[in-house]
């Protein structure tokens, strides 16, 4: 993401909620022998809570990225989602993730097809250039796929945790009939879409080819994505991670709809969504690399053609097994990870300081530190987790955070100083190595 221009929104520091005050301390005992990793989980795991979370006299919750003044649906689900499973019996963390899930059903009603939104209706967007349809309250209305997942990701995990079913007022309802129709329409984009989105700024990856409308897809079942989860547009615009996570999020939508709206109808249509999208990548988001065998590819256009890469974002292919669409044993990922972690992937990088999976949206060379996050939180060995916190341990640059891309000899030349995704995503690999006993 480019640098954003307009003044900060102060976000009033909040007291930490006494969960989140107990893993720190547990950190204090569990991580003293190693005093840097302690002191960056210290930084790390309440840095959303502390710099970006402000609670709305509404009852919601907004969330900043971080440097950017608004709130994306993806980033925000990311920087709490840590925090979901020390929320049964805390009821401060359930007004901050029960707000922020109803602060995205609102906004899911403004604009389903929006990525980033503002504090307020203040008119503020991302560029002023963007021919599309905008709102007040939209900070960028790019249409990826994932974005509306990690809405009801954040939703499903909260009520499995807490048991908690306040958010599912007739307004959640609503919201998830609005997400199953768009991506009913999407898996025709060109045929019944109304979306459309062109920026004149002369960067080629922040706008849609073909007068907005994207370039040609064959009909497979799978939904249209306009964009990456990079903010980057889609090369072949069925994006396989991406609709792996919807495949996930349709099966978390029929439990909404069988176990607490008790609509037979509503689950009969998103299982056989479910089924369709799951048809479309098996049949066309599976490619026979000559070396590494069955791999996903990261994009298709439904013709034949591939998109033959992995990006540091989520959702990615390294993060499959993360999201659940398969377990980390699937022969297929497996496959796809390891080419994933070669050199055949474009965006996997080595130097004398790190190797790892960087993205187009950074210069080359850039390794990401949530890209090495998710090594971690995906791998089936301690012996590799171990090695990325450690790799992540040594590449902070000494600021005592995590940030986005950092080069690969050097990381102290790095992008994002403040990037609360990106310090979540770590918090949540060294905690479940915290748990696991590995540390």
């Amino acid at each position: 993401m480019e640098q954003f221009r307009l003044p900060k929104i102060p976000m009033p520091k909040l007291e930490l909620p006494q969960a989140v005050q107990d893993v720190l301390a547990e950190a204090e005992v569990k991580l003293a022998f190693r005093p840097k990793l302690l002191q960056l989980f210290k930084n790390c795991f309440p840095n959303t809570l502390e710099t970006t979370t402000k609670l709305m006299d509404d009852g919601t919750t907004f969330v900043i990225t971080g440097d950017i003044p608004a709130s994306w649906l993806r980033d925000s689900v990311e920087q709490v989602i840590h925090y979901v499973p020390l929320a049964k019996n805390d009821p401060e963390l359930q007004r901050i993730i029960g707000g922020l899930i109803k602060r995205h059903i609102q906004y899911v009603h403004i604009d389903p097809y929006a990525n980033a939104f503002n504090e307020t209706a203040n008119d503020w967007h991302w560029n002023t250039t963007d021919e599309t349809e905008m709102s007040p309250w939209v900070w960028e209305r790019k249409f990826e796929i994932d974005s509306l997942c990690f809405v009801v990701r954040l939703a499903y995990a909260y009520w499995k945790e807490t048991e908690l079913t306040d958010i599912f007022d007739a307004g959640f309802k609503a919201a998830m009939r609005k997400i199953y129709e768009l991506f009913k329409t999407e898996q025709r984009h060109f045929e019944q879409s109304p979306y459309r989105f062109t920026r004149n700024n002369g960067i080629p990856a922040d706008s849609l080819r073909n007068g907005g409308l994207g370039m040609p897809v064959n009909y497979t079942g799978m939904i249209w994505s306009g964009f990456r989860s990079s903010d980057d547009a889609c090369d072949f615009h069925y994006n396989i991670p991406g609709n792996m996570f919807a495949v996930v999020a349709l099966r978390q939508m029929q439990e909404f709809a069988e176990w607490v709206f008790r609509d037979l109808d509503f689950l009969a249509e998103l299982k056989e969504l479910e089924f369709e999208v799951d048809h479309g990548i098996k049949l066309y988001g599976i490619y026979r690399h000559p070396e590494f065998g069955p791999i996903y590819a990261y994009e298709t256009d439904g013709f034949g053609n591939y998109c033959l890469m992995d990006d540091a974002g989520t959702p990615g292919l390294m993060s499959i097994p993360y999201l659940g669409y398969v377990g980390a044993d699937d022969p297929v990922y497996q496959n796809t990870r390891r080419f994933a972690l070669s050199k055949e992937n474009p965006f996997y990088f080595e130097g004398k300081a790190a190797k790892g999976i960087g993205s187009p949206h950074t210069p080359k060379d850039y390794i990401w530190h949530m890209a090495l996050s998710m090594q971690g939180l995906t791998a089936r060995t301690k012996e590799e987790k171990l090695e990325m916190i450690a790799m992540l341990e040594a590449t902070d640059a000494g600021t005592g955070y995590m940030h986005e891309g950092f080069h690969a000899d050097d990381p102290n030349t790095f992008t994002r100083k403040w990037f609360a995704w990106s310090n979540s995503l770590f918090s949540q690999l060294v905690y479940r190595a915290m748990q696991e006993g590995i540390l």
